[in-house]
This record gives structure tokens, C-alpha cells and sequence, in this order.
């Protein structure tokens, strides 16, 4: 066993329930579905060498894609962490800036939405397309090589 070179603590530090805390808050947030944003399911599936061929990752790439290609315009909670007695107007000052930028970007985010969509369902199209030519394809060549005699083994 290899002694222990350094430790992480602070006087007065239960880093045990400080560990039970975080998992706790995990697995509370992982049933809430806090972890189901496309970007945190990406970092968690996208071990790509786990893919095992081409048409894995299409379809893994392909609903990550789908997942990701919305802008999300709703609203949020504005909060200040900062405390005083500043901390009322700041949250104001806060929502009153968001209002005007909420009005100008609305119809950029629309806009980018739509178009986001449509490249998504564009390229989910020519996939389904592409698949289907290759079937198509395949059972052709099984064909011609059925009537030469040449069965594919």
C-alpha cells in the first residue's frame, strides 16, 4: 500500500457527509430530470470509442443533434447571490435589461429555431433516403449475384 502523500480537508470538515451530500443531490437530481439536457446526456453517452460501427454513431450523432438544435427562449429565474441591501434593485435593474434584451432576441432565437429544425430534419431526411438507396442497393447486388451463380457467402 502506498502512503498517503497529501490531504484535502479544513478543520471541522466531514468530508463523508459532504460526499453522501452530493450524491444525495445527484441521484435527487438525476429523478427530477435535471440531467436529461442534451448537452449533459452528450458528455455522458459520448464515449466514441464504445461506438461500434458508422451506423452507431449516426444515429447516436444524429439524436444528439435533434436534442441540441433548439434555443431555449423561456424565461428564468433572475436571482442576485450578492446580499445587502443593493440586492433588490440589482435584481430589478436585472429583470428590466432582460425585458428589453427578451424583446429584441426573441425574434432572432424564433428565426434560429426554425432554421436549426429544418437542417436537423434535412439531414435526417437524406439519412433515412441515403438508407433506404443502400437496401435497395444490397438486395440488387444480391440479386445480379444470385443469377451469376456467385452467391455472396
Amino acid at each position: 500500500m502506498s502512503e498517503q502523500i497529501f490531504q484535502v480537508g479544513a478543520p471541522g470538515m466531514d468530508v463523508e457527509q459532504l460526499v453522501r451530500e452530493i450524491q444525495e443531490t445527484v441521484e435527487r437530481k438525476a429523478a427530477e430530470g435535471v440531467y436529461a439536457d442534451a448537452r449533459i446526456a452528450r458528455a455522458e453517452r459520448a464515449n466514441l470509442v464504445n461506438f461500434k460501427d458508422d451506423e452507431e454513431f449516426l444515429v447516436f450523432y444524429l439524436n444528439s443533434l435533434r436534442e441540441a438544435a433548439l434555443v431555449d427562449i423561456n424565461d428564468f429565474e433572475i436571482r442576485e447571490r450578492r446580499a445587502g441591501a443593493i440586492a433588490p434593485l440589482l435584481v430589478k435593474l436585472k429583470k428590466t435589461i432582460w425585458g428589453l434584451l427578451k424583446f429584441y432576441t426573441y425574434r432572432l432565437w424564433s428565426q434560429q429555431n426554425s432554421v436549426n429544425g429544418l437542417l436537423v430534419t434535412g439531414l435526417e431526411s437524406m439519412n433515412d433516403r441515403y438508407d433506404e438507396k443502400i437496401k435497395r442497393l444490397e438486395a440488387r447486388i444480391a440479386e445480379l449475384e444470385a443469377k451469376l451463380g456467385n452467391p455472396k457467402k
